[in-house]
């Protein structure tokens, strides 16, 4: 297995405790916590691997985004 494979095996693992752990902190489905997360720019930042955000750990980052994005969080009509 390339490093190429196993950053990516990384990544997805990351995002999966990370939207696992939104859904469980902000009490939302999976689903939602999934379409919150893939237009954060938490995600972009994690597959980009800007500022090596990605070796942060995901509660963390879930903070992170809770906080920084609440824009996300806002319940459209």
């Amino acid at each position: 297995m390339s490093e190429h494979d196993l950053d990516v095996i990384y990544k997805q693992n990351l995002e999966s405790s990370i939207i696992e752990y939104l859904a469980k902190e902000k009490s939302i489905s999976n689903r939602k916590a999934m379409d919150i997360y893939y237009k954060s720019k938490l995600s972009e930042q994690i597959q980009s691997g800007a500022y090596g955000i990605e070796n942060m750990d995901y509660k963390y980052l879930v903070e992170d985004l809770i906080e920084n994005e609440p824009e996300l969080f806002e319940e459209k009509e």
